[in-house]
């Protein structure tokens, strides 16, 4: 019997609901294994924590986290707490405190799900967005002065390293190496950020030639804009920078139907400490507490988290009973359906205990 130890932080809005929802289909796919258990462990952190304690998570959270074999995330973000405490409070420490340094996001086509691009249908649309998650823009140096003041200044410093971006350049190319077309574009903004994004190009070039069986190309990131709307065939592996690649997808995810159906993985490539799993769609406050948010991406999330423990067959089987389902018609209201979170989560444990997937 192998056993997974997961940390399921649900924390706030739809979190809860898209987490219950994995939570249960993961004990689904392991009763349908027979050889696999997976032991989750549920803590409270989120914003309703900070109301009643002052801070997102315990001080000692990341040493309480390092046993597990993977956290299942859910979302960050309430109304009434401002968003840099939420994200700076829970989310980031935990990327940036196990150096979870390789943001990966799958987009595709669902079949049942339609892309709001005219004429593209499944198969068309297929990426992997892999999102350096460590540094860059995101860094969190910087500062402000004078504050209220005229001349009150705010300064955010992007940090780029070369140890930073070998590495994730590196993962993208291995990645993309991995994939049948064989195929990476590299997203910058080198025209007009002239040392970090040059850097990037140089190193890009650099680490291509460890690589000769990759092709690659590289874009500038509003170029990329069009060309993911236009053309999007020509498209299969992406890298980009935290802020760069934290917005192309959303972008993806709205292509793909909905960022309902958007998986994210926070990977730590070394294996060092545990990596996390959450969907990209965020707290979702609008429909926190009707069941109908889409626990789509938080399964194909944990599909993810099963690749990365090596439970592939499981993954497979997963996703095979998320797109049964789908194109069934079982829908949640963001992707055109009027099933609810229940209905959806109901479906794709049925199809995992049939036979047919």
């Amino acid at each position: 019997m192998r056993t997974y130890k997961i940390a399921a932080i649900p924390a706030d809005g739809i979190g809860p609901e898209v987490i219950d929802a994995g939570s249960e289909v993961l004990s689904v796919l392991a009763q349908r294994a027979g050889d696999v258990r997976f032991d989750v462990t549920t803590f409270d952190w989120g914003s309703d924590y900070y109301k009643k304690t002052g801070v997102m998570m315990p001080e000692d959270g990341l040493d309480q986290l390092k046993p597990f074999d993977a956290i299942y995330f859910g979302a960050v973000g309430a109304p009434d707490v401002p968003d840099h405490i939420t994200l700076w409070g829970l989310r980031l420490p935990i990327c940036q405190g196990f150096d979870q340094y390789a943001n990966v996001r799958p987009t595709k086509i669902i079949p049942g799900v339609t892309s709001p691009l005219r004429g593209v249908e499944v198969g068309d649309l297929d990426w992997v967005i892999v999102r350096e998650n460590s540094e860059g823009e995101y860094s969190g140096h910087g500062g402000r002065a004078h504050r209220g003041m005229p001349e009150e200044v705010g300064t955010e410093v992007s940090i780029f390293t070369r140890v930073g971006v070998t590495r994730i350049m590196r993962y993208a190319f291995k990645l993309a190496q991995s994939r049948p077309r064989k195929f990476l574009t590299v997203v910058t903004k080198s025209n007009a950020q002239r040392f970090g994004m040059v850097m990037w190009d140089e190193i890009a070039a650099e680490v291509a030639q460890e690589f000769p069986d990759v092709t690659w190309d590289k874009m500038l990131v509003d170029a990329m804009t069009v060309r993911m709307v236009k053309n999007p065939k020509s498209l299969d592996t992406i890298v980009a920078t935290n802020l760069h690649a934290d917005i192309l997808s959303d972008l993806a995810g709205a292509l793909a139907g909905s960022l309902g159906v958007a998986p994210t993985a926070n990977i730590d490539p070394e294996r060092r400490f545990p990596s996390m799993f959450e969907p990209i769609h965020g707290s979702a406050f609008d429909i926190t507490g009707k069941g109908i948010a889409n626990p789509v991406a938080t399964l194909w999330t944990a599909s993810q988290m099963l690749d990365h423990l090596g439970e592939s067959e499981a993954s497979a089987r997963l996703m095979r009973a998320v797109e049964k389902v789908c194109a069934d018609g079982i829908l949640t209201p963001d992707v055109g359906g009027t099933a609810t979170t229940k209905d959806v989560t109901d479906a794709v444990c049925e199809a995992i205990r049939g036979d047919n997937v």
